[in-house]
Parts: structure tokens; sequence; C-alpha cells
């Protein structure tokens, strides 16, 4: 994608048209999801959208958003109104082959999406970005140890980065109790910068 866009509205319209992975033989069971206004200053990277976010056409909409949403302690309309949504893919990959959980999106599924991204930050310039997930970690701070950056302030340019893990009932990360704890201060960092940035707005 070499298109240099200006504004968000440009971008969105393009990126829910996309069907770059379809045409590359891959099958998709939605349209591209992605949520969010120009002037938001957090920006939430998940992994793809599940289900019900398909059926939905909105971000965060199964019982992961709910367990998200709880950590944040945010109810549904200030997540909303506080978030830009966005994900390493933008469209449901459908289940994974073995029935646990949804199909992890292939590196050339994420190398297609990545571009959408990239000019999100750059139009957007968030001052907090939170990675959710192992591989959103990964994509965006290139860490491979979940256990090692959870409950950690990372620099992304401008923004400070504060990866959670996933919030699936399909993970066994949080199985942990000393994992629960990292969880638990990753969720207070978070909650602390969106405190801090409600201040200086």
């Amino acid at each position: 994608m070499t298109k240099h866009y200006r504004s968000l509205a440009s971008l969105q319209g393009d990126n829910r048209r996309c069907r770059s992975c379809a045409l590359a033989g891959y099958r998709i069971e939605s349209q591209p999801i992605v949520e969010g206004q120009a002037g938001r200053r957090a920006y939430l990277y998940g992994q793809a959208p599940g289900i019900v976010e398909a059926e939905e056409g909105r971000p965060w909409r199964g019982r992961a958003g709910r367990t998200l949403r709880a950590w944040l302690e945010l109810d549904e309309d200030e997540f909303y109104e506080t978030f830009y949504c966005a994900a390493v893919t933008r469209c449901y990959p459908g289940k994974a082959p073995s029935g646990r959980g949804d199909r992890t999106p292939t590196p050339r599924e994420r190398a297609l999406c990545a571009a959408w991204r990239e000019h999100e930050l750059r139009i957007l310039r968030p001052r907090l970005v939170v990675p959710v997930g192992g591989l959103a970690v990964r994509e965006l701070l290139g860490e491979t140890n979940l256990t090692g950056c959870i409950g950690r302030r990372f620099e992304l340019g401008d923004a400070a980065a504060i990866p959670l893990p996933h919030p699936s009932g399909a993970s066994g990360w949080l199985n942990s109790p000393a994992n629960r704890e990292m969880l638990a201060r990753a969720a207070a960092l978070v909650r602390e910068d969106l405190r801090r940035l409600q201040t200086e707005s």
C-alpha cells in the first residue's frame, strides 16, 4: 500500500473496503473491523476480531471485551470513547483447525494488514498504546516473551506502550497466580495513564 493518507476518514473508508487477504487466497469470515475517531489519544491494538465482533461489526464485543473492560474499570461507553480500537489483522480469521479458539493469522496476513496500523499511528499520534495479547505485543514491540513484558512500560515513539495479556478464555496464561499479579500491575499502569490523559485534556 503506497497511498499517503491525510485524513482518518479516508483511511478508515479504504480499510473497511480492503480485500487484500481474500485476494491473496486466505479464507476470511468478516469484513474489516476497526473503530475510533480522530483525536483519540489512546490506541488499543488487539490480535483479530472474534466471531461476535464479526457478527456485530464492532471490536471487543464478546466475552474477551467484557473482561478487558473490567480490567480497565471502564464501562462500555467509556471504553469506546477512550480508545481507538484496531488489531493486527482486521477481519475475523475463523476458528482454529483444532476447534479451540480462533485461527491465528498467518505472517503473510499480518504483513498485509501492517500498513493500516502504520497510517493510524502516524495520523492519530496517540500518547498511550495498549497491545493486547502475545501476537499484538510481538508485532508492535518485537517482544516475544509475554511474561517478560507484562507490567512494564515501553516507549513507542512519543507514546507509552503498556502491554496486556489477551483476555480470551482460550488462553491459559492467567492460570498462574504470578501472571495474574503481573496483569494487575499492567492494568493499573494503563488506568494511571488514562487518568493522566484525561487530566491533560
